[in-house]
């Protein structure tokens, strides 16, 4: 079992000021995988102390500072891959082949997109005679999930770096290892000291600490909806800014007349990887009623033929889910969409044949779903899809803003039908026939899917306040951005 006792803070490992231990345990094999030390509110306390510090100095880097310093860590980053793949495939599930990629490489794409913006970014704007300068917000807690998370790691860290701000990350505790490999990466490539620290921690102990605390100016969250009203809540008092990115239940709509076996495919796929634990999934299949039936029964097959597999082993399968609690509650939800009448098309209740042990579910595929029915509505967070018949664009429209949710959305069909439909939708993304996540563009929800946007330029202005220089100002006056 692997063990990271220690919390790393103002440039160095440190033992927690009262944590206590926790044991992570493997979702595979129900037995403990690694184990970490809860940190506390006095290391927060030191943490932020760290980061108050190191921001005044780092602030004031130049581009040029920060650009190297973000290369330095991409260098380093790329040789831990492997090991952030594979704790990521120990502590939540994900398959080691979708570890190595998505999971872990999505880490080298959120820093090249960084290095990226950074290069182009214009951080003086010239109005008139006056001078508008966007500078680093301060210091920035960030509280990243388990479901992807190096990808929500380094989609922070790395326009944090970039913009000039120094930060306290506290991940998940479900999926702490990979954090702490990476807190590595930052240390070996030299970031300086109290610029990036490591608290590990929960939400109601260090989650909550870093929200209320006066000295943190910037909050971004990505999680549950609950969680994140819970950290703006906390974090009112101080009137620091929050970004949060949480959760959703993203509708698919298969245009009418949609060759099924080519519209089908993507969203099925969209589904099943990461056995469901995305909040962009497409876990919504919206269907013309003509051709409702004859989805499901395609969509039915592809789901029964997916295998269910141990994380560690190469191949194209899903693994568990990520604990327990999380194994109930979708258990739960399955049974519910059968007691409120939805029809079972594949899957089920219980662990897939041959699985006694492990939080695997089954892929499962409900048809003849209704907008008022619980497994419409909430956000499952496993390989769970619902097909939704409609009757014309009108009604599809309907159906898809009829969430709380609207962190993405996906069209199938027609591309000239789709471009119609697309400013009638109510969601940060809308994903025209398959298409996925770009790193250059900004990702981010309506409504209580969160408010603000990640990724490339659109992550650094995130981490950016705007400052209006009134009055003639030289053109060659030193300016830190």
């Amino acid at each position: 079992m692997k063990s990271y006792p220690q919390h790393y803070i103002d440039g160095h490992w440190v033992d927690s000021l009262g944590g206590r231990k926790l044991e992570v345990i493997n979702p595979a094999t129900e037995r403990p995988a690694s184990e970490i030390v809860l940190g506390t509110a006095e290391d927060v306390d030191a943490a932020v102390a760290a980061a108050r510090r190191a921001f005044e100095s780092f602030s004031q880097a130049s581009k040029e500072e920060r650009i190297a310093l973000l290369e330095r860590v991409m260098a380093e980053y790329q040789k831990r891959v492997p090991e952030i793949a594979e704790a990521i495939a120990t502590e939540m599930g994900c398959p080691i082949s979708v570890a190595m990629t998505a999971q872990a490489g999505s880490g080298m794409g959120h820093l090249g997109h960084a290095l990226k913006a950074l290069r182009e970014y214009g951080f003086q704007e010239k109005i008139g005679d006056n001078m508008v300068i966007r500078e680093p917000i301060g210091v920035v807690a960030l509280i990243t999930p388990w479901n992807w998370p190096m990808n929500q790691i380094v989609a922070k860290v790395g326009p944090c770096l970039a913009a000039g701000c120094t930060m306290i990350l506290k991940p998940s505790e479900e999926a702490p290892t990979s954090a702490a490999i990476f807190a590595e990466v930052m240390e070996a490539a030299g970031v300086p000291a109290g610029v990036f620290n490591l608290v590990q921690g929960d939400g109601a102990g260090v989650g909550t600490a870093l929200a209320k605390h006066p000295g943190i100016d910037m909050i971004s969250f990505t999680g549950s909806t609950r969680a994140g009203i819970m950290v703006a809540k906390n974090a009112a008092d101080t009137v620091k800014r929050v970004a949060q990115e949480l959760g959703g239940k993203s509708p698919n709509i298969i245009l009418e007349g949609a060759p099924l076996d080519q519209a089908l495919p993507g969203g099925v796929g969209g589904v099943l990887l990461n056995s469901g634990q995305s909040c962009v999934a497409p876990t919504r299949m919206l269907v013309h009623i003509s051709q409702h039936d004859e989805a499901a029964q395609k969509v039915g097959a592809m789901f029964a033929a997916k295998q269910v597999g141990e994380p560690l082993a190469e191949g194209d399968h899903i693994g568990p889910v990520v604990n327990e609690s999380q194994w109930n509650r979708i258990q739960g939800l399955i049974q519910t969409g059968i007691d409120e009448g939805a029809t079972l098309v594949a899957g089920g209740t219980g662990r897939p044949a041959g699985r006694e042990s492990g939080f695997y579910v089954k892929p499962t595929v409900f048809s003849n779903v209704t907008p008022n029915m619980t497994i419409a509505k909430e956000e499952i967070f496993g390989p769970v899809l619902v097909i939704m018949p409609y009757q014309d664009d009108n009604d599809a429209v309907r159906i898809a803003n009829d969430t709380p949710y609207g962190l993405g959305a996906y069209i199938a069909g027609d591309p000239a039908q789709a471009k119609k439909i697309v400013p009638r939708i109510r969601a940060g993304a809308v994903y025209v026939n398959a298409g996925g996540l770009a790193f250059d563009m900004p990702f981010g929800g309506y409504k209580q899917s969160g408010n603000g946007r990640e990724f490339g330029k659109f992550g650094l202005e995130e981490f950016l306040e705007v400052k209006s220089v009134i009055g003639v100002m030289p053109e060659d006056a030193p300016v830190a951005a």
